[in-house]
């Protein structure tokens, strides 16, 4: 028998498996370059003011957030050079702190145009103000996929006892079939982490 497939592990295999199902759109998240945390953070070092940023960030991280935002603030000013270098520093900083509110690990940043379709689809339902074509998408692929495993569970359960071999068959895909489910309902639980 396989280990069970946790709630965020099983997440992450839905998420790749939709990015093939669902075309790829320009879109943002939290640690990319294109994401919305950086793209928010451009606009406000162009325009010398915090505040709008500062809703991606924990209370408690709020004064180093400032500090780096004041010290980028100064440095853009040396040249070109000085102005891309304290801009990652910027970004570094303020993408850590907000993971960590988040409660997840800093991982880096990622380069602009590496958001996962079903990501970028869900930030293009807020910016369209509907998710139902998402909600829809996502719903069908979950369907056909538990119904393919139930399918073949039910086909091999019908021969389970006809050898040990077969009966083995049998719970392989009764196990994948049942943790899909279990899965699922995790998910729809809020059993996963960010």
């Amino acid at each position: 028998m396989k280990k069970k497939v946790s709630g965020k592990k099983f997440l992450a295999v839905l998420v790749g498996t939709l990015a093939f199902m669902i075309p790829q759109m320009a879109a943002a998240h939290c640690d990319a370059l294109d994401g919305p945390v950086i793209t928010e953070a451009r606009v406000a070092l162009e325009k010398g003011d915090i505040t709008p940023l500062l809703k991606w960030v924990m209370p408690e991280y709020e004064n180093e957030v400032r500090q780096a935002f004041a010290q980028t603030l100064q440095v853009r000013g040396l040249g070109p050079q000085a102005q891309e270098l304290a801009d990652l520093y910027f970004f570094e900083t303020l993408v850590r702190v907000h993971r960590a509110g988040e409660g997840a690990p800093y991982t880096g940043i990622k380069p602009a145009g590496t958001i996962e379709a079903p990501i970028a689809k869900a930030d293009l339902a807020l910016e369209k103000g509907s998710v139902d074509e998402l909600a829809d998408a996502i719903s069908s692929h979950v369907a056909k996929e538990m119904r393919s495993r139930f399918a073949h569970a039910l086909e091999l359960r019908k021969r389970a006892d006809e050898s040990v071999e077969v009966g083995r068959e049998f719970v392989e895909a009764y196990v994948q079939y049942v943790h899909f489910v279990e899965g699922i309902v995790a998910v729809v639980h809020g059993e996963h982490a960010h």
